[in-house]
């Protein structure tokens, strides 16, 4: 399996925190009352439908959307449809698409490859049958053909029940119940991993309506700090061990907080040490980087890989959990009664339509060398924003890896449990995370919450040029 990689280069981790630091200190920056004024027009007067639309759903739907990314400020867009590099809404308006589907969508949205073979799909064999289709199989191997070492794959519903799934499996071969993550990693939404989200040490501070004994054996790490992982695995020992530790490869959301280029490699020999399995959350990383994704990119093997929206191709069954052939054994449905196994389930999890299209979209990111591509794209875009916030004289943020771009106008994820004023500090850092997401929104631009931008190959220079100039449009603006 041929495999390119779209990471050019690995990120100056000590210039990122210095700059970071330096933003954290610095006066909050906003946008001009005049220039926000403008920017509020248009969704008041160009993103009409849209309005209706939302004010509407909010009465039938939990402030109004469906997923949380599709919330931003100053209310969600109603999108019409999603093709290549572009979304377009109700009202007629294009956007240059860096949200991709919060990730998924490598290819470029309703890539016409994949989609006509999903068609064909549906027409011949029907969506779901209930049973075994040939294209689980085809799914798995393929996945083991770009990762060896997920030797069994097994589909789920989202990132999320993956997640829930790799930890009960830990716990389950193991034998030990202690779970480690690094703080500020996101690992989906379950009970027991609601626990130091965006920011760590922040613990159960976002974990609503979850009794505290459903994170009773969660522990946490700092990003990036290999002697802290030690202590958490020696603090565990004492506690009957370490079932599993899992973490993002790249650092906590999507490596926001970025990390050695060696960590994951210690860490893999910490594990070994501790008898403890390691886990790579890949839900984004997977197949975006290149074929064997951050795994394969960094040359370490876990125990078990979490995978997302990817592996059907950005279409429903959303995730799936790959690995050890003898650790996967632990939730096998065909596993005799009386032994011990993992309860996992989901009858619409592996189901034709979605297998097909993770089989396709896969085979098309090998054989386009679709990371590669997406990962100069933002080599491009990244160069660019990075001109523009010199000659702007800006104190924002701006790195990537591959075709992951992160851009920091406020750092609330950088903020300090240590810090009093922390709960007011995330309130004003994330409004104008907001507002600057507006503005791009505006100006043509649709990022993940205005901090995040995912590439893909469906860019080119022409995207890349449009996207600078809606940038720039927005820096001019800036109050000083």
């Amino acid at each position: 399996m041929k495999q390119n990689y779209g990471v050019s280069k690995w990120p100056d981790i000590e210039e990122i925190n210095a700059k970071m630091d330096k933003l954290l200190k610095a006066d909050m920056l906003h946008i001009k009352a005049d220039a926000k004024a403008r920017y509020m027009d248009y969704f008041d007067t160009k993103c009409q439908r849209s309005k209706e639309i939302i004010t509407e759903a909010r009465q039938f739907i939990p402030g109004g959307v469906q997923h949380n990314l599709a919330f931003n400020y100053p209310f969600p867009l109603a999108v019409d449809r999603a093709e290549g590099a572009y979304l377009y809404d109700v009202d007629g308006n294009r956007y240059v698409d860096y949200l991709q589907a919060g990730g998924p969508t490598l290819l470029g949205s309703n890539y016409k490859a994949v989609t006509d073979k999903v068609i064909e799909v549906i027409q011949k064999h029907g969506a779901v049958t209930g049973l075994f289709h040939e294209y689980e199989l085809k799914l798995a191997k393929i996945i083991n053909e770009c990762m060896p070492w997920v030797e069994q794959y097994r589909c789920f519903g989202s990132g999320t029940e993956a997640c829930m799934a790799a930890i009960r499996v830990a716990r389950t071969f193991t034998g030990k119940k202690k779970v480690i993550k690094m703080g500020g990693a996101y690992h989906g939404w379950s009970d027991q991993l609601v626990y130091s989200l965006h920011i760590p040490y922040t613990k159960t501070f976002e974990a609503h309506g979850i009794p505290k004994e459903c994170v009773a054996n969660t522990t946490e790490c700092a990003p990036g700090d290999i002697d802290s992982l030690r202590k958490v695995l020696e603090e565990n020992e004492k506690d009957g061990g370490t079932a599993c530790f899992i973490l993002e490869a790249f650092g906590p959301e999507s490596g926001t907080r970025m990390m050695p280029f060696d960590y994951c490699a210690q860490a893999r020999e910490l594990c070994d040490e501790f008898d403890t399995l390691l886990i790579f959350d890949e839900v984004v990383t997977a197949f975006r980087i290149g074929p064997g994704g951050a795994a394969g990119f960094l040359g370490v093997k876990p125990d078990l890989t979490v995978m997302g929206k990817i592996v059907s191709g950005g279409f429903p069954m959303a995730g799936g959990v790959g690995g050890r052939a003898d650790i996967m054994s632990c939730m096998a449905a065909g596993v005799q009664s009386g032994k011990q196994r993992a309860y996992v389930g989901g009858t619409l999890t592996a189901n034709p339509l979605s297998c097909a299209a993770g089989y396709y979209a896969i085979k098309e990111i090998v054989e386009q060398d679709a990371a590669r591509k997406a990962g100069e794209n933002a080599d491009k875009l990244c160069a660019g924003l990075q001109a523009l916030i010199d000659k702007y004289e800006l104190p924002f943020v701006v790195w990537n890896t591959g075709s992951i771009i992160h851009f920091e106008v406020s750092g609330v994820m950088y903020l300090s449990v240590q810090d009093p004023e922390i709960v007011t500090k995330i309130t004003e850092r994330k409004k104008s995370m907001e507002e600057f997401g507006a503005a791009l929104t505006a100006n043509g631009v649709i990022t993940l919450a205005g901090s995040r931008m995912y590439t893909s190959m469906a860019d080119n220079d022409e995207t890349v040029a449009e996207t600078l100039t809606a940038f720039e449009e927005v820096f001019s603006n800036v109050e000083r």
